[in-house]
């Protein structure tokens, strides 16, 4: 629970969400969208936020959206992780966020916290970015569709008060041979030393990594079709980071190289044998 009085919001829709939002911002509140509450009940407990206001986003049809129409797959920013791990529905994202937490958090923990809490990882994004998904957002104005890795890749930020509803991608990629490795510093659970995603689109490998820079972000496309070693594919990626390599608690720099290496060989390998998942 969050050890003080606070007010609290239910919203039938985005609409009035949004005004909420805005209204309690406009009388010096400091609302917070309201999914899950695993980030925000921690951390108002340690007293790292102090909302005066929660606007709760569960009651929202688009933040439920779940499915496909045929062509798409939705993801509403309400689901639990759990939810989304025994769909099926996209595997790469089932299998990324199956290792988000236990599973105890995974049935609290929703889609959009992961994207927008303040917990650098957010490791349910690696899937989306491979698969082209779109992140629709809602504002005071309108609900707005835009590829997620224009608002999210390499820690991009929302406008305050926006409201992420829901992700859509193409239900093509659910098809792709697809792998996701994590490797955390002790635990099988845990805040990973490196989480890396990859695709093969047709002998291209796309690939997503998390804790390896200060924030989670896709690599350049690149084949792996041809007879070069897996060593000198992974090279060339790291010859194109968008910043330093992380070195923190979890892991140096230099370990945190190694780790991600290893792991980008055995993938590449993997798909060249015919495998996935890793």
């Amino acid at each position: 629970m969050i050890p003080y009085d606070f007010d609290y919001y239910l919203p039938d829709t985005w609409q009035e969400a949004v005004d909420i939002y805005h209204t309690l911002k406009a009388d010096a509140k400091n609302p917070l969208y309201y999914g899950g509450g695993t980030e925000i009940i921690s951390m108002a407990r340690v007293g790292s936020v102090r909302p005066n206001a929660v606007i709760d986003i569960k009651k929202i049809p688009e933040c439920q959206s779940f499915g496909t129409d045929g062509t798409k797959l939705f993801f509403g920013a309400a689901l639990t992780l759990a939810t989304i791990r025994e769909s099926g529905l996209y595997p790469l994202l089932s299998l990324a966020t199956g290792r988000i937490a236990d599973h105890t958090i995974q049935c609290k923990l929703t889609l959009g916290g992961n994207l927008a809490g303040t917990i650098h990882y957010h490791e349910a994004l690696l899937p989306l970015l491979l698969a082209d998904a779109t992140i629709h957002i809602a504002n005071a104005q309108c609900i707005r569709e835009v590829p997620i890795c224009d608002v999210l890749n390499m820690n991009g930020k929302l406008t305050p008060g926006e409201l992420i509803l829901m992700v859509s991608l193409n239900k093509r990629y659910a098809a792709y041979p697809y792998a996701h490795i994590k490797k955390t510093k002790a635990e099988k659970i845990g805040y990973p030393l490196v989480s890396v995603a990859a695709l093969n689109v047709g002998g291209t490998l796309r690939l997503a990594a998390s804790a390896l820079c200060s924030f989670p972000f896709r690599f350049k496309d690149c084949s792996f079709a041809d007879a070069r070693p897996a060593m000198d594919i992974v090279r060339e990626l790291l010859a194109d980071l968008p910043e330093p390599v992380l070195s923190d608690t979890e892991g140096s720099a230099a370990y945190r190289q190694f780790i991600f290496e290893k792991t980008a060989e055995k993938i590449i390998t993997g798909f060249r044998n015919g495998g996935s998942h890793a």
